[in-house]
């Protein structure tokens, strides 16, 4: 029982450590690739949209370097199905109604099912092979694309919200400072795929199950806390482009880039109902956001009932 409750610990101080190794990574090596002459249309792209995937990127390279390429599809899948519900929900609750054009979430969102669609696809077979997750990851550059296209302008934003265009440090500070962040980054994702094993043996629960229910909500906080700055400070686009887009970037670069260097057997009878799930929601909230063009409290507690709906649906599915 001091095992278990130890363990518990360790992934709560995991998925915190890894919030803050983040954000201190992304910031830093953003601010020297600009101390480089890195174009900051370049960072937006890249560093910055990623930035807060960072956290389920380095938890499926060491879920799939220790053998458990459940842990990774899991997490990713489930990070998925928490941002565009619980996320997406708690927003207009916590800040109150913001409006969203119609363009932006039928694009970022058609990427999004797309995504959701391929991982079917592969998961249904029970393995990853790492061909499909190159092409999982390689799909991610073509989605990335459309969201600069559609979203340049709030990314621009979000460079000025990091403040990486006047580096006011030395290049050897921000790599340092990078380098801790990233350090700090592979330490806590270690621990938190460690509990998760430990957890999931100890109380006799799949580690997919783990993954998708609980580590999911951890590792999608740097979302939640970068949307309600995004919506207090009026940059409403920021807030839609940073949750589909981290939907995406899960969907694609987070599930494949563990999968590409160790390709792992996935349980196929609990990633298919999960991943079907969260494409069927994926597509309700879709259609819900794009037809009433904004989101307030009543469509919170509605994309919120979905998410507590996975529990009482997949949850007896899979147990």
């Amino acid at each position: 029982m001091i095992d278990l409750i130890l363990a518990i610990f360790i992934l709560i101080g995991g998925i915190v450590l890894v919030i803050f190794s983040s954000k201190y990574a992304v910031k830093h090596s953003a601010m020297l690739a600009t101390a480089l002459g890195i174009s900051p249309i370049i960072i937006g792209i890249t560093l910055v949209s990623i930035g807060t995937d960072i956290s389920e990127i380095f938890n499926s390279i060491i879920s799939c370097s220790l053998g458990h390429g459940d842990i990774d599809v899991g997490d990713s899948v489930g990070s998925d199905l928490t941002q565009l519900t619980l996320v997406f929900g708690l927003l207009p609750i916590v800040c109150g109604a913001f409006h969203i054009h119609r363009r932006d979430i039928i694009i970022l969102g058609s990427c999004e099912v797309l995504s959701l669609i391929m991982i079917f696809s592969i998961v249904e077979k029970g393995y990853i092979t790492r061909l499909n997750a190159i092409f999982m990851v390689f799909s991610l550059t073509i989605y990335i694309w459309l969201i600069y296209s559609t979203n340049k302008d709030n990314i621009q934003h979000r460079i000025e919200h990091l403040e990486i265009t006047q580096p006011s440090k030395k290049k050897r500070y921000h790599l340092l400072i990078a380098v801790i962040g990233f350090g700090g980054v592979t330490i806590s994702a270690y621990a938190i795929v460690q509990s998760v094993i430990f957890i999931s043996q100890s109380i006799n629960v799949h580690e997919y199950i783990i993954s998708f229910f609980i580590l999911a909500i951890g590792t999608s906080l740097p979302e939640l806390v970068v949307d309600i700055h995004a919506l207090r400070a009026g940059h409403h686009g920021i807030a839609i482009g940073d949750i589909v887009g981290s939907c995406i970037v899960d969907s694609t670069l987070s599930i494949g880039i563990g999968q590409v260097f160790f390709p792992q057997a996935v349980t196929a009878e609990l990633a298919v109902p999960t991943v079907l799930y969260t494409l069927i929601v994926s597509i309700i909230v879709i259609i819900t956001v794009a037809v009433r063009q904004k989101i307030d409290k009543k469509a919170g507690v509605f994309f919120i009932l979905l998410y507590l709906s996975s529990y009482f649906l997949l949850f007896n599915i899979m147990v």
